[in-house]
């Protein structure tokens, strides 16, 4: 990494969007008490494209779900930084985390958990009636606005079985992005999908980051990806490991994200 990209990176980490505090999680059962999460500390600053890379079983989920608020912590705290205020998300009561979660966060799952009885139009409007940002009929426009961003807006009145599974991760994207959250949470969200399709996503990650300055957290067991991130973090066990540091260079950054080479502008 060049000393210009490393200091960046430094001067994002150090006005943190997303804080973790000596995070424990501990779950109980039959064979005893087992901890997922050893006292973890790390900090993502805004504009970040993060990825957690670890084996299965090492505690990626789980850090994902201390980070969201969508399970409870043993120790430690978690501290989101908007709108000019901290966050401390563990410390909030289960229906105002479900909102602010809805207003800050959007999540992208390996098996994308889209409703099959809702066309995809309507599973992107869903998140935006629950939070109430938008009318029904702005609601419906931002959704097939979101749809031609991910170049699937031809399929909007068709339901998921219908399409591909990589059109159906894109969907996903889309549903993450329609309350326009500073932060996307993600899930091993290329798992599933063959090497050129998850490729593909990918760009689209690197693009929102890149246009849109969103916050990208991801997990992923692919330690070939490890280059690809802005940075990238080590978990075993439970515990961060030494942080492994994108090393591509600047030009093959800037090829990655050039729109003349890219398949979001390919016809």
């Amino acid at each position: 990494m060049s000393s210009v990209r490393q200091s960046l990176v430094e001067n994002k980490v150090a006005s943190s969007l997303i804080e973790l505090r000596d995070v424990v999680k501990t779950y109980s059962t039959a064979a005893g008490d087992f901890t997922a999460l050893k006292g973890v500390n790390m900090k993502i600053g805004a504009g970040e494209f993060v990825g957690i890379v670890g084996k299965s079983g090492a505690g990626k989920s789980t850090l994902l779900n201390m980070i969201t608020g969508v399970d409870h912590l043993s120790e430690g705290e978690v501290i989101i930084h908007t709108n000019g205020s901290p966050v401390s998300v563990h410390k909030k009561k289960e229906d105002e985390i479900a909102l602010w979660r809805g207003h800050t966060m959007g999540v992208v799952f390996q098996s994308f958990q889209l409703l099959p009885m809702l066309t995809l139009v309507e599973n992107i409007t869903l998140p935006m009636d629950l939070c109430g940002n938008f009318s029904p009929k702005q609601s419906r426009q931002r959704a097939l606005e979101l749809l031609r961003l991910v170049e699937i807006e031809e399929h909007a009145e068709k339901l998921p079985a219908l399409i591909s599974g990589g059109q159906q991760q894109r969907v996903a994207i889309a549903r993450a992005l329609a309350n326009d959250p500073p932060i996307i949470i993600a899930d091993e969200p290329t798992g599933s999908l063959d090497s050129v399709t998850a490729d593909h996503i990918f760009e689209l990650f690197a693009r929102l980051v890149a246009d849109q300055g969103k916050t990208i957290v991801m997990v992923t067991h692919d330690e070939s990806l490890s280059t690809r991130f802005t940075r990238a973090l080590q978990i075993a066990d439970g515990e961060l490991v030494t942080p492994k540091l994108a090393t591509n260079s600047k030009s093959d950054h800037e090829a990655d994200l050039n729109p003349k080479k890219s398949w979001w502008r390919r016809k």
